[in-house]
């Protein structure tokens, strides 16, 4: 015999495998982007196990690309910067797959530290989608 409480099990799962159908995708997510002025001479950009590429570029201010693609629910993200640090985060909970990239394009004459470490800018400038490089 099924009792009401089986069928909320089941119905509850069935909910949560259908939100997780397909998996996240973040190059095919459409890009969000914002700038942040900066007259520094470092940044840390501090990604939070986000991947991250950080390219040299001809500006004077930040540029911060955003792409994210959420299947399920809670999906959070944010971008600030606090001084001569870059907070970057993209995430989710509960029953949810996301996936997630980041593109911060920085003036060449700006040393950059990722997670306070000296890290080597890489890339060209473009609007392409994200690449594949490294966290």
């Amino acid at each position: 015999m099924i009792t009401r409480k089986t069928m909320t099990c089941a119905l509850v799962a069935f909910v949560a495998a259908a939100a997780l159908t397909g998996c996240a995708d973040a190059s095919n997510a459409t890009p969000h982007q914002t700038t942040f002025p900066f007259s520094g001479g470092t940044l840390d950009v501090r990604a939070h196990e986000t991947p991250t590429d950080l390219v040299a570029a001809d500006r004077k201010d930040i540029k911060v690309t955003l792409w994210f693609d959420v299947k399920g629910t809670n999906p959070s993200s944010s971008w600030s910067l606090d001084g001569k640090t870059l907070n970057l985060r993209a995430d989710c909970s509960g029953w949810a797959d996301c996936s997630a990239r980041f593109r911060v394009e920085v003036p060449r004459e700006v040393k950059v530290l990722r997670d306070g470490r000296k890290t080597d800018l890489r890339g060209t400038h473009s609007a392409g989608a994200p690449s594949t490089g490294a966290k």
